[in-house]
C-alpha cells in the first residue's frame, strides 16, 4: 500500500496489526481464543501474534539492556507485511481503546506511566483491573453447558472423516448473546446459601464471566487423548477393560498436569518475560466484544450490517449448504473426475483420488474437505500455508509418486496412501496372529507371519516427522536461543510488571491445591495401569511422569517466549519401544502420561496467563479449569460409547456417512489424529506422530527402523531436517530479499502432519483456499478481509458443524441412508474410495518381502 502521509500510515499500520480502521477510528478486530489444542479456528489464531510483534522494527539502543522491552522475541524473517511501527501505535492507543465506561478510559490514561515491558502485551491487554463479578450462577451455567454441548459434538466428530470440530471460538461468540439475553430475561434476587450471598442475575454479563465461560471451553473442548486408547481398544483389539477403566484413564491423563502447571506458575505465569504470544490474541478479541462496536462500512460487502448478522447469515448459508455435499450429492465432496472416468484403473485413482491418491487435481466442493483436517485456510497468514503447501507438492505429490512408482519399501504390492497397516500378501496386518493372551508380541508367531507394511505416504510421513523434530530443535537454536535464554533469566530476577501487581489483590491458590490434586491424579494412574491388564509396570509409568515433568519447564520457556511447542510424542515412542517392546497397550498409555500430560500442563499454564491478563482471581481459575476438565471426561466416555453401539458400521472405512475412526485406525496403526491448529503446526511441530500401538508398541522401532529393516532408510530424515533450516538461515543472511527468508523447514517438514489419514486433497484445496483469502482478498481488499474475514471462517466453520449433527441425528440413527442415483454411487464405485488402488494384487498363496525378518 502506498502512504500518503502520516494518517495513511497510521492507518496501515493499524491494519497491519489487525485493528480495523474506519473513518479514523481504529477499533479492535482480531478474532482469538485461549489456548486449546484441538482441531479449530480459534486455535489457529494464536500464532497470528507472533507476526504481529511490535518489537521486531525497534532498533535498540547500544545501552539497553538485555532482554529489556525492545528484546525481539519474535521470529526475525517473518514477512515485511505484518510490520507495524511501534511509536505510532503507542501514540494513538487511545483510538482503539474506546470502551462502554468513560471512567475504563479515564483509567487506562492513569496507568499509561506504568505498563508492560513488552511492547506486545500493551497492544493487547489493558494495565488496569476492573473490579467485576466471575464467579457467578451465571457463568458456570452457561460454561457447563457449552462444556457439554462441546465435548459431545467433538467427541463424535473425532470419528468422522475428516474430522470435524468445535473450538472454542464458537463459545466465545455463542456465550456472548447468552449471557446478554440472562441478564435480561432472569431476576435479580439475591439468595443466601451456607451463608453465601448468590444471584441468578447479578448485573450486567462482563467480560470476566466471559472469560471464565471461554477457559472453560479450552480446557474442554479437545477431544482427551485417551479416546483413542479407548477407541483402538474397543474397536481394533476387542479389549474391553469396562466403563471405569475408561474412566479412571481418561480423568488422570487428562488433569495429571494441573500438578505441574502449579509448580510451574513462578516461571512460566508470574513473570512478564513469560508473554504467551497467543493469549494476546484472545485477549484482543475478548477486551473488543466489550468495547463501542465500529461503525457500520457500507463501501465493502456485508460493511452494512452488523458483525454479528454477517456471521449469522454465513452460519445459515453453511448449514444448508452441507446438505448438497454431505448427503445429496456427495460427488461434491471429492471431485475426481479422473476416478471416475477410470474408477478400475489403480494408477489413475492413485494419482487423481481424493481419499487414497494424491489428488493432482485437487477439486472440492466441500468445507469439510477444506477445512476438516486442517483447519479453516481464513486463519493463518499466507507464508504459512504456503510453507506448508511447498511441503505437499515437494514430499506428498512429488516425492511419494517417485518412491512409489519405483518400488521402493515393495510399494507396488500396496496402496499409494492409507493409514492401514499390510502384510506380506497385501491383505491388512492381522496383529492378532502375533499377540499372546496377555496382549503381547509372540516373536515366534510373528517370524512365522509376516513383517509389516506401511503405504508409501504413510512411511513417508513418518520420515518427515523425525526431520520435522530435528528441524524444530535447530530451527528454534538458529532464531530464538539467545532470547530463550535472556527471558529465563529475566523470568527469575526481573520485577513484577503491572500486570502481576494488579493480581495480587486477589487470593493465590495455594501450590497445595495443585499438588494434592497431582497425588489424587497419580494414584487414579497407579490404579489405572496396576488393577487391569495393561501391560505397563509401575516403574514405566513413573519414568513416564517424570519426562512430563522434567521437559515441561524447558519446554514451556520455549512456547512462552516463541509460541513453539517442542513435542515429546517421539521421545517417548522411541524410550518405550527399546525399553518394553511388544507391548501395544502400555505403550499407549506411556506415551499419554509422558507426553499429553506434559502438553496438557502446558496448556493450563497457558490459560493460567490468559486469566492473569484478564485479572481472574487465581482460585476461580483454578475451580474453573479443574471443574470443566473432569466434567468434560464424563461427557466425552459416555458419548463415545453411545456412538460406538449406535453407529451402524463404525470405524469400517466404508461407513457411508464416513465415521471411520481416523483417530482410533492411525492410534492402532500407528499414527495419532492430534488436531492440527493451523500456523500452529509451527509451534506443535512434534506433535506430528503419536502413540504407535502396533510400529512402536507390538512389533517395537528396532524391527522397523534399526539398520537392516525394511524402514531404516527413514532415519535419514533426521539429518535432513537438522541441515535444512541452516541452509535456510544463511541463504536468508546472504540473500535478505529473496524468498529465503520466508521459508521455515519446521512447516515445510511438519505442516501436513496429518497425511494420512488426511489426503493431498485437503491439503491442497486448503492452500488454494487460502491463497484466494489470505493473500488476494486481504491484500487487494483489506477493509472486508479486516472487518469479516475471521466472523466468516467461524461461520463457515460453525454451520458445517450443525449440519452434520443434524444429518447424524436425523438420518444416521434413524438408518436413512443418501439417494442412490449417479452422484452418490460414483463416488462409491472408485477405487479410491474402496481404498483398493493397488498395481500388483498377488494370487492366494504368494508373498512379497524379505526372505527373513
Amino acid at each position: 500500500m502506498a502512504n500518503d502521509g502520516p494518517d495513511q500510515d497510521l492507518k496501515e499500520d493499524a491494519e497491519a496489526s489487525g485493528r480495523e480502521v474506519v473513518s479514523g477510528t481504529a477499533a479492535t478486530s482480531r478474532l482469538s481464543s485461549s489456548s486449546d489444542r484441538h482441531l479449530d479456528p480459534v486455535d489457529e489464531l494464536k500464532n497470528r501474534l507472533s507476526m504481529w510483534g511490535e518489537s521486531r522494527n525497534y532498533k535498540p539502543d547500544e545501552d539497553d539492556e538485555e532482554g529489556s522491552e525492545h528484546e525481539l522475541l519474535l521470529d526475525p524473517n517473518m514477512p515485511e507485511e505484518y510490520n507495524i511501527r511501534l511509536d505510532n501505535l503507542d501514540i494513538h492507543r487511545a483510538a482503539s481503546n474506546s470502551f462502554d465506561d468513560e471512567d475504563a478510559a479515564k483509567r487506562t490514561d492513569e496507568h499509561d506511566t506504568e505498563d508492560s515491558p513488552y511492547p506486545e502485551v500493551r497492544a493487547a491487554v489493558k494495565n488496569y483491573d476492573e473490579d467485576l463479578p466471575c464467579n457467578t450462577v451465571r457463568a458456570w451455567v452457561i460454561g457447563l453447558t457449552l462444556v457439554t454441548a462441546g465435548a459431545s459434538m467433538n467427541t463424535i466428530f473425532s470419528l468422522r472423516q475428516p474430522s470435524i470440530s468445535v473450538g472454542p471460538l464458537v463459545a466465545q461468540i455463542v456465550a456472548w448473546p447468552m449471557g446478554h439475553g440472562w441478564a435480561k430475561v432472569m431476576p435479580s434476587k439475591e439468595f443466601t446459601t451456607f451463608g453465601i450471598s448468590w444471584s441468578l442475575n447479578p448485573g450486567p454479563f462482563n467480560v470476566k464471566e466471559h472469560a471464565i465461560i471461554v477457559v472453560m471451553a479450552s480446557v474442554s473442548f479437545s477431544v482427551a487423548y485417551a479416546t483413542d486408547i479407548v477407541l483402538a481398544q474397543l474397536v481394533f483389539y476387542k479389549q474391553n477393560f469396562g466403563m471405569i477403566f475408561q474412566l479412571l484413564l481418561t480423568i488422570s491423563s487428562q488433569s495429571l498436569g494441573y500438578g505441574i502447571a502449579g509448580i510451574m506458575r513462578k516461571f512460566l505465569v508470574y513473570p512478564a518475560a513469560m508473554i504467551w504470544p497467543g493469549n494476546l490474541v484472545a485477549v484482543t478479541l475478548m477486551n473488543a466484544m466489550y468495547e463501542r462496536p465500529p461503525p457500520n462500512d457500507p463501501t465493502i460487502l456485508g460493511g452494512s450490517m452488523p458483525r454479528y448478522r454477517w456471521f449469522a447469515i454465513i452460519t445459515l448459508c453453511s448449514f444448508l449448504y452441507y446438505f448438497i455435499p454431505g448427503f445429496f450429492a456427495q460427488f461434491l465432496s471429492v471431485f475426481a473426475v479422473a476416478t471416475w472416468i477410470a474408477p478400475k484403473n489403480p494408477v489413475v485413482n492413485q494419482l487423481f483420488g481424493g481419499l487414497t491418491g494424491l489428488s493432482i487435481l485437487p477439486i472440492t466442493f466441500d468445507w469439510t474437505q477444506i477445512a476438516g483436517f486442517v483447519g479453516s485456510p481464513l486463519i493463518p497468514p499466507w507464508h504459512a500455508i504456503a510453507n506448508i503447501s511447498i511441503g505437499v507438492v515437494t514430499f506428498f505429490v512429488i516425492g511419494a509418486s517417485i518412491l512409489h512408482y519405483s518400488g521402493a519399501w515393495y510399494a507396488q504390492f500396496l496402496p499409494m496412501s492409507d493409514s492401514s497397516t499390510y502384510d506380506n500378501t497385501g491383505a491388512k496386518y492381522n496383529v492378532s496372529r502375533i499377540l499372546t493372551t496377555d496382549f503381547t508380541l509372540d516373536e515366534e508367531a510373528y517370524r512365522n507371519y509376516s513383517p509389516l507394511f506401511l503405504s508409501t505416504t504413510f512411511a513417508m510421513s513418518y520420515g518427515l516427522s523425525f526431520a520435522a523434530i530435528t528441524s524444530l530443535v535447530v530451527y528454534t537454536w538458529l532464531h530464538h536461543s539467545k532470547t530463550i535464554w535472556r527471558q529465563y533469566r529475566n523470568s527469575t530476577k526481573e520485577k513484577p510488571d503491572i500486570h502481576m501487581k494488579l493480581m495480587r489483590k486477589y487470593k493465590e491458590a495455594p501450590t497445595w491445591w495443585y499438588m494434592s490434586l497431582f497425588g489424587v491424579m497419580l494414584a487414579l494412574g497407579f490404579i489405572t495401569i496396576l488393577a487391569y491388564p495393561t501391560n505397563l509396570t509401575w516403574w514405566a509409568f513413573l519414568l513416564a511422569v517424570v519426562i512430563s515433568f522434567g521437559f515441561a519447564l524447558p519446554i514451556g520457556i520455549i512456547e512462552a517466549v516463541t509460541n513453539n511447542q517442542i513435542g515429546l510424542n517421539v521421545l517417548t515412542e522411541f524410550v518405550y519401544g527399546y525399553i518394553q517392546p511388544g507391548r501395544p497397550l502400555a505403550l499407549m498409555i506411556f506415551k499419554t502420561f509422558g507426553y499429553i500430560t506434559m502438553s496438557q500442563a502446558l496448556r493450563f499454564v497457558a490459560d493460567l496467563k490468559f486469566g492473569h491478563y484478564m485479572k481472574i482471581p487465581p482460585r476461580t481459575m483454578f475451580l474453573a479449569q479443574v471443574v470443566a476438565t473432569t466434567f468434560s471426561c464424563f461427557i466425552q466416555i459416555a458419548v463415545l460409547n453411545f456412538a460406538l453401539n449406535n453407529i451402524d458400521g463404525v470405524c469400517e472405512t466404508t461407513q457411508p456417512e464416513h465415521f471411520t475412526c481416523p483417530g482410533g485406525r492411525v492410534f492402532f496403526s500407528g499414527k495419532s489424529l492430534t488436531r492440527w491448529k493451523i500456523y500452529e503446526s509451527f509451534m506443535l511441530m512434534l506433535s506430528l506422530t503419536a502413540t504407535a500401538s502396533v510400529i512402536w508398541g507390538l512389533i517395537g522401532p528396532a524391527r522397523m527402523f534399526s539398520p537392516g529393516q525394511i524402514y531404516s532408510a527413514l532415519f535419514f530424515f533426521f539429518a535432513l531436517g537438522a541441515v535444512v533450516p541452516v541452509i535456510f538461515y544463511f541463504a536468508a543472511r546472504k540473500w535478505p530479499k529473496s524468498p529465503f527468508k520466508f521459508l521455515m523447514a519446521p512447516l515445510i517438514f511438519g505442516g501436513a502432519g496429518l497425511i494420512p489419514p488426511a489426503s493431498p486433497l485437503n491439503y491442497l484445496s486448503w492452500g488454494i483456499v487460502g491463497f484466494v483469502f489470505q493473500y488476494w482478498i486481504r491484500k487487494r481488499h483489506f477493509g472486508w478481509w479486516s472487518r469479516l474475514n475471521f466472523l466468516t471462517s467461524s461461520g463457515l466453520d460453525l454451520g458445517l458443524a450443525l449440519s452434520t449433527l443434524v444429518i447424524f441425528f436425523a438420518f444416521t440413527l434413524n438408518e436413512i441412508n443418501p439417494p442412490s442415483w449417479w452422484g452418490n454411487d460414483v463416488v462409491t464405485s472408485t477405487m479410491d474410495f474402496q481404498d483398493t488402488a493397488i498395481r500388483t494384487v498377488l494370487p492366494a498363496g504368494q508373498s512379497f518381502g524379505p526372505e527373513t525378518w
